[in-house]
């Protein structure tokens, strides 16, 4: 297993502090707060180490209250809201330094037969046939702020290889494009090597939620040629997230994150996902609105 993986389920084995209280750490990150992703994923993780394993989550809706201190550990505090034949409930409220920094619903559901249909798969590329982030994001190292952002990408997503079926919004920064993007992403590594501190499928399922956050806000910035906020020509942040999970899925095979933005407006955009197995499956659906402003300098200017 990669190193780096073994560090991100290190990190999302929460250590129990007292029932239903877990603490977490943080990682690197790309920017001085922490990663929306993590704390989503370790609420998950919180949550579901108070339900039955055959119970695994079908959905959760979260917001992100305040930025998080990646210096500072997180407490996820659980309450068991309800326990029914078929369905279980449960809040966190992520805390630090006093303060509330998420909040995270999420339900649970046993396994039933019902009705079937989905959407079908889009088109896109064989991932083996795509740029590693290791070869495509030194090609643009000359476009960010800072040229060490290529570096703390790197290895903030070290545990996950991700790969863009098109050019990144960095790679076409002034090109106005349709605000649609995809990317292919698994675990670095097989997650049977990883022991019993997460079990199957929970640990997939929170897997996916940290990724989910990475990239789906993509697709509003190329509607506006906009590189993003590693660049520097726009300043951003989650506010809202919500996942469905329909069918089951392995974090550790090849998912295609299909996304796109049918708004953006008043500082905020919309992003929508589609997750699919490689062989077609719609395996998650993600909605997510984020705060994207343009620098106040670059604003009065254009005014």
């Amino acid at each position: 297993m990669n190193q780096a993986l073994q560090s991100l389920l290190d990190l999302l084995a929460l250590e129990r502090i007292e029932q239903d209280i877990f603490r977490g750490q943080s990682q690197a990150s790309v920017v001085p707060r922490v990663f929306g992703g993590q704390v989503a994923a370790q609420a998950l993780v919180a949550a579901g180490r108070t339900v039955p394993a055959d119970r695994p989550p079908h959905s959760l809706h979260a917001y992100f209250l305040r930025p998080g201190d990646p210096g500072a550990p997180i407490v996820y505090t659980v309450d068991r809201i309800r326990d029914g034949r078929s369905f279980t409930t449960r809040r966190v409220v992520a805390v630090q330094h006093g303060q509330p920094v998420f909040h995270l619903s999420a339900s649970f559901q046993t396994h039933e037969e019902g009705l079937e249909h989905q959407e079908p798969m889009p088109p896109a590329p064989d991932p083996l046939d795509l740029p590693t982030a290791a070869e495509m994001l030194p090609r643009y190292a000359d476009r960010f702020v800072d040229p060490s952002v290529t570096d703390r990408v790197l290895e903030a997503r070290a545990a996950i290889d991700l790969r863009y079926v098109d050019e990144p919004p960095f790679g076409t920064v002034g090109e106005l494009r349709a605000p649609r993007s995809q990317v292919w992403f698994r675990a670095q590594g097989k997650l049977d090597e990883a022991g019993d501190a997460i079990p199957r499928p929970l640990l997939d399922i929170c897997l996916v939620t940290y990724v989910s956050d990475m990239t789906l806000l993509d697709s509003v910035l190329l509607a506006h040629g906009r590189g993003g906020w590693a660049v520097g020509d726009v300043v951003g942040a989650s506010l809202d997230h919500a996942m469905w999970f329909h069918r089951p899925f392995r974090a550790d095979e090849w998912l295609l994150y299909d996304q796109e933005s049918p708004t953006a407006q008043a500082g905020r955009g919309l992003g929508k996902g589609r997750i699919f197995t490689a062989d077609g499956q719609l395996a998650v659906s993600v909605i997510q609105e984020g705060v994207i402003r343009v620098p106040r300098a670059e604003a009065e200017a254009e005014a």
